[in-house]
């Protein structure tokens, strides 16, 4: 009895953080999109009247009802994740750091490494390593990250001589990525590698060492004025 009341206890504090969690990045939402819950209430009513109303014309109205009321809030849920997503890539975008917040977040069998490479100017250079090879993935001024990742393009021919190396550079400009669309231009990357190949050039990249090792910063965005002190090594 007593595990039982355990369970039951652990069961109603994950959902009870569950709601909180979902009702503030509703509120974070609502501060971008103010018209998010007018929009996922319209499709959640209209999914369902249509269901229903299909419902009444083949003489099955509960049936449909309730199959409405289910799809009605899959719909409402989908839309609510892409509008969330939305705003949160509107919120970060245009920050420094705001990419290896992205890469943080690619998904499993991806290996991220925030700024193995940066300057001065807050010019940032992030690493991925996955079954695609490497990524490396810059923020900041396009013409000075051209030397950035001419830098480290240099140190992995080095390193990992057999892995291929991709580079993005984040923005909204003529060869660019833009943010919210760097993981799905990172997924669709084919896959080379096998999973050892992958854990060996972990291994080799890791002990080549990076600008996170030797200097302490806040994962994620940077906070906007930080720029590297005197005497920092520019990679």
């Amino acid at each position: 009895m007593a595990r039982k009341a355990n369970s039951d206890s652990a069961d109603a504090a994950a959902n009870t953080g569950r709601l909180k969690q979902i009702a503030l990045t509703y509120k974070m939402t609502r501060k971008a999109d103010p018209k998010v819950g007018l929009v996922v209430a319209a499709v959640g009513i209209v999914t369902f009247g249509v269901f229903l109303a299909i419902g009444f014309l083949i003489d099955h109205p509960i049936y449909l009802g309730i199959l409405g009321f289910l799809l009605a809030f899959l719909a409402m849920a989908i839309i609510f994740g892409r509008r969330a997503e939305r705003a949160a890539f509107g919120q970060m975008e245009g920050q420094p750091g705001a990419a290896a917040a992205v890469l943080q977040n690619v998904g499993r069998g991806w290996s991220t490494t925030p700024a193995v490479a940066m300057n001065r100017n807050q010019d940032v250079v992030h690493r991925a390593v996955g079954k695609a090879g490497i990524v490396l993935v810059a923020e900041g001024n396009p013409n000075r990250l051209k030397a950035l990742l001419a830098g480290e393009k240099k140190k992995m021919s080095r390193v990992a001589v057999d892995v291929p190396v991709h580079d993005i550079i984040v923005g909204n400009g003529e060869g660019q990525v833009p943010l919210k669309k760097v993981r799905t231009t990172m997924l669709k990357l084919p896959r080379v590698l096998t999973g050892p190949q992958v854990t060996a050039a972990n291994d080799r990249l890791r002990a080549m060492g990076d600008v996170m090792s030797n200097m302490p910063l806040p994962k994620g965005p940077m906070p906007k004025g930080m720029r590297m002190p005197r005497g920092g090594k520019t990679r």
